[in-house]
């Protein structure tokens, strides 16, 4: 295609994307187009992906009953999901959820040493 940029490749262990929790995904979606000029990509009635305009998507809006407590979800990219959760776990990691099977690849959920929630997601 001529013309369009190539997408970025996922790294190792950096930050990915971002989940921000909405109690009202129409809402958020329309809020998040007005004032940003974002595009979703949507998931049926519980999930949107974000898409900047400019390549794939960056983030995604989940559908909560109330935002998550301290704030956006981070995703870290691993290039081998099992060795990511043995080093998280070796590190002082705490898993919350997952591993797990999700459109496009596998996640798990863990918390750091502080309590701060981080997602880390695999394509296989």
């Amino acid at each position: 295609m001529t013309g369009m940029a190539e997408p970025p490749e996922h790294r190792h262990h950096a930050i990915d994307h971002v989940e921000l929790t909405v109690t009202d995904l129409a809402e958020a979606k329309r809020f998040y187009a007005d004032a940003f000029g974002w595009e979703f990509n949507d998931y049926g009635a519980q999930y949107a992906g974000i898409r900047d305009g400019s390549g794939p998507e960056v983030g995604g809006l989940a559908l909560g009953t109330e935002v998550r407590p301290g704030g956006p979800l981070v995703l870290l990219y691993s290039a081998d999901l099992d060795q990511t959760l043995a080093s998280v776990t070796s590190a002082g990691g705490r898993l919350v959820n997952g591993p797990y099977d999700f459109p496009g690849g596998r996640r798990f959920h863990f918390r750091d040493t502080s309590g701060n929630e981080l997602g880390v997601w695999s394509e296989v």
